[in-house]
């Protein structure tokens, strides 16, 4: 005789609540909580998407922003002005370039130069923060044309086009090549950035396209001049009116077709009753007080390490590590893969104590131990906006790209981090200006790290106060 056989848990489908079921403004603000925490990212980006959708064609907004229509880029032609604000920890070791992909429109075909011997990535990512193609200096990328394609897509191959498959529709495109800080290299840079470029598909004709960037038209925005925190790109009073636009353009990763079935059911409920809704949103603001903005802080999260430095090991590759991915696009979005850059962040002494332009402070890489790298390294220091303090000598970062540090006689680096004009000569070529009296922060990228600082090895010095 036949025994019945169980039912398949995991091929059965998973409804989420019954259609009709009464949902209670209890349940709806957890689901809320969890939901705006959860989708912060991806409606952060997808607001970007948004934005650059209303751009005419590539420009600047604001003399500041590389902005284009979507499934286009613009490249800016020298580091990022110290004056922008909409995205949080910019760095000024790269020229930045920026694009939105909407892959629902088109696939797209990215332009890469002969970069040489000069440092280069192409950070991309899809709607979650995730990284999905590979075009860098570490990745021995060849020059020539590659395709973006979304999770749609099935049109023919393009001969000798390598095709990279996002899983979203929604994507964002930024590409970084280094420069260091001279004038030479101000002008030697231009000549590859012109050969940087992003079109659909239908544009591709075989031959790399050629933009002078230093000639991109300039548009003007009111709500992103004159503030001192990050461009607002995450609204609790629409949040839940774009979600359901976040779930299509997102289908679930293994595991959370629940999550999605849920979430579906409550937003039916709220569209049906604005009680809910209301409740709903100020869940969502109540969130973004409690949940998010303390991760703003590098402190609130990360892998500790030796003298209160913190680090993350899986940039843009969040996968369902949601706390993380949500606290670093809060604090930093858009950071590069591990492989590619790795960052070290810090808000504290040696002792413990805030980092504040009252205190000076040094960080002393002893003779053989700067950061182990075959791009390069920089220490960047931010107000406590993560932004770029002001200073008299324009010097936001300090690193590789700097032809004027000086050892000390034993071989050893030291970074001078204070608010005043250091006296000695050594301390003066190594000075990283502070705000006065202010709190500020400092971040290391190492730009192609080496595998002691990949295998955990290798971490940063403590910053030091001096009496």
């Amino acid at each position: 005789m036949r025994m019945p056989t169980a039912p398949n848990v995991l091929t059965r489908s998973i409804p989420g609540p019954v259609h009709g079921t009464r949902i209670t403004e209890a349940y709806a603000r957890m689901v809320a909580r969890d939901a705006y925490f959860w989708a912060w990212p991806m409606v952060n980006v997808y607001n970007k998407r948004l934005a650059f959708s209303r751009a005419p064609a590539p420009g600047l907004m604001n003399s500041v922003l590389p902005v284009a229509p979507l499934n286009r880029l613009a490249m800016l032609t020298d580091y990022v002005d110290p004056a922008a604000r909409y995205v949080a920890c910019p760095n000024q070791d790269v020229v930045y370039g920026g694009g939105v992909l909407a892959l629902d429109q088109s696939p797209v075909v990215i332009q890469v130069p002969d970069f040489g011997d000069r440092f280069w990535v192409y950070q991309i990512v899809d709607l979650r923060t995730d990284s999905f193609a590979e075009l860098g200096a570490m990745y021995g990328t060849r020059p020539g044309f590659y395709m973006l394609a979304g999770p749609d897509w099935s049109g023919p191959p393009i001969a000798g086009v390598t095709v990279f498959r996002a899983r979203t529709r929604t994507g964002f495109v930024g590409p970084r090549v280094f420069q260091d800080d001279t004038a030479e290299d101000r002008q030697a840079i231009q000549p590859v950035l012109e050969l940087i470029d992003m079109y659909p598909l239908a544009a591709y004709d075989g031959r790399m396209k050629r933009q002078n960037w230093q000639k991109l038209p300039h548009f003007y925005d009111a709500d992103g001049t004159g503030s001192k925190t990050e461009t607002q790109w995450v609204f609790p009073d629409t949040f839940f009116d774009q979600l359901p636009r976040i779930l299509d353009d997102a289908p679930p990763l293994p595991g959370e077709e629940a999550r999605y079935a849920e979430l579906r059911a409550v937003l039916a409920a709220a569209r049906r009753d604005r009680r809910l809704l209301a409740a709903m949103i100020d869940e969502a603001k109540a969130t973004e007080q409690e949940l998010i903005d303390p991760l703003q802080q590098f402190r609130n999260y990360g892998i500790p390490l030796p003298y209160y430095w913190t680090t993350v090991n899986n940039g843009a590759a969040f996968g369902t590590d949601y706390f993380t991915r949500t606290a670093i696009a809060t604090s930093n979005i858009l950071v590069n893969k591990r492989g590619e850059t790795k960052y070290f962040y810090q808000d504290l002494d040696a002792t413990g104590a805030r980092l504040n332009g009252r205190q000076r402070y040094t960080v002393s890489f002893a003779s053989g131990s700067l950061p182990p790298v075959q791009g390069f390294w920089s220490l960047t220091l931010y107000d406590a906006f993560h932004f770029f303090s002001p200073n008299s000598i324009e010097r936001y970062s300090i690193g590789t790209k700097n032809k004027d540090l000086m050892l000390n006689s034993d071989g050893s680096l030291t970074i001078w981090v204070q608010p005043e004009t250091p006296a000695h000569p050594v301390e003066r070529s190594n000075w990283l200006p502070s705000p006065l009296a202010d709190d500020f922060s400092l971040l290391i990228r190492a730009y192609w790290p080496d595998e002691p600082i990949t295998s955990g090895q290798w971490t940063p010095p403590a910053v030091m106060p001096v009496d």
